[in-house]
């Protein structure tokens, strides 16, 4: 299916899907008291992959704004997700693969953004 997407040539889009579908399993049932988290988990992971798939259809200093918020949303995704494990709420192992993705995601954004350093 990936194949199948207009912009599954961008690495870190692909990264991106995989990394929020695994946020997003992980919140799926996350404790009444913590759904508030649960939710801008959500909101930030799909985020990623939306504003790195709207930059890349840009150009110029549009193109790079969307990146920088991909980039951004994805550390909002890293600091709730360690919260939701810090009380418990999901699975430490799991979120740590999620981490990972998005550490990844990350790291390639940060080449999108600053191709020459």
């Amino acid at each position: 299916m990936a194949n199948s997407l207009p912009n599954s040539d961008l690495l870190a889009y692909t990264v991106a899907l995989e990394a929020a579908a695994a946020a997003l399993a992980l919140v799926r049932r996350v404790p009444a008291p913590f759904k508030t988290l649960a939710d801008q988990v959500i909101r930030a992971a799909s985020s990623v992959p939306a504003n790195l798939t709207e930059g890349h259809g840009r150009f110029g200093r549009d193109r790079l704004n969307h990146w920088r918020i991909a980039y951004g949303s994805a550390k909002e995704v890293d600091a709730f997700l360690r919260l939701l494990v810090a009380s418990g709420s999901i699975d430490a192992t799991r979120a740590s693969e999620a981490l990972n993705l998005f550490d990844r995601v990350r790291a390639l954004t940060w080449r999108l953004i600053h191709p020459k350093e």
